[in-house]
């Protein structure tokens, strides 16, 4: 078996490829080379999303998903692919599609046929799900709603920085759409053949504060794997959704490489 060299990182809503910076420099400095694709429009920086928001509104589940294929495609061999929040349910769609060696998914969010639905995950998309008319726009969080959904385990300070350094507005479409997923007809955008035995490896990791994807979400998530490959699950002690950025996530990062090549196929 070839060793993976490439690690590919999946960002998740209201944050771009930024908020992996201490993870890809983590990983490049262990020798691998380490790539963080935005999604279709977010070349740009955190800065100009929010001055321009139009570009978010353009995005769709779809061109994501073709965006990150296009580039792993490049590659000589199957990378480890990681993602966070919204990046966890792209990088499950990614491996139903028969790319990469292994994949981690951090404080994910559920792919079709997940409906644990916990309160504090309905207060922390309130912002863009209080109103349909939010399918058609760019929705960013208040500091407040950024410090309940992303860092309730940070100090106020911590939370401020991380807020005016990572934060971007989501396309509410897209959430929407992953509410309205269940309870539509036929597959929908984030849908995964949980019987596929071609799948790579994954392993579910959460933070038991995580408000925005509590460990429920992903336990459930785990469940519906009924595939003969590989699907397992970790849970980490106060760490909050914003997890790649906590305190302590060195030791996160290293436990998921590490198992990402003991399962790399």
């Amino acid at each position: 078996m070839t060793t993976p060299d490439t690690i590919v990182l999946v960002h998740g809503f209201w944050v771009t490829p930024r908020s992996w910076e201490h993870w890809i420099a983590h990983y490049e400095n262990k020798g691998f080379r380490v790539l963080a694709p935005g999604y279709p429009g977010f070349e740009v920086e955190v800065e100009e999303l929010n001055a321009n928001p139009d570009i978010i509104t353009a995005v769709t589940v779809p061109a994501i998903i073709e965006k990150i294929e296009n580039e792993l495609r490049t590659l000589d061999k199957p990378p480890i692919i990681m993602g966070h929040s919204a990046g966890g349910a792209f990088t499950q769609i990614l491996l139903d599609h028969g790319f990469g060696a292994s994949a981690v998914a951090l404080n994910s969010a559920p792919t079709e046929g997940v409906r644990v639905v916990p309160f504090s995950q309905v207060k922390s998309t309130l912002p863009v799900l209080r109103s349909p008319a939010n399918r058609h726009k760019a929705i960013g969080l208040t500091l407040d709603e950024w410090k309940y959904a992303f860092t309730n385990t940070f100090s106020d300070e911590e939370a401020q920085a991380l807020y005016e350094r990572y934060h971007v507005p989501a396309n509410g479409g897209i959430l929407w759409g992953s509410v309205l997923a269940n309870f539509q007809p036929g597959h929908q955008d984030t849908w995964v053949d949980y019987r596929n035995d071609n799948r790579a490896p994954l392993l579910f990791v959460s933070g038991s504060e995580d408000h925005i994807m509590p460990p429920a979400v992903q336990r459930s998530n785990v469940k519906h794997y009924v595939s003969n490959t590989i699907t397992e699950h970790v849970e980490y002690e106060g760490y909050a959704h914003l997890l790649p950025a906590q305190k302590g996530w060195e030791e996160i990062a290293d436990f998921a490489l590490d198992w990402a090549l003991r399962h790399a196929r």
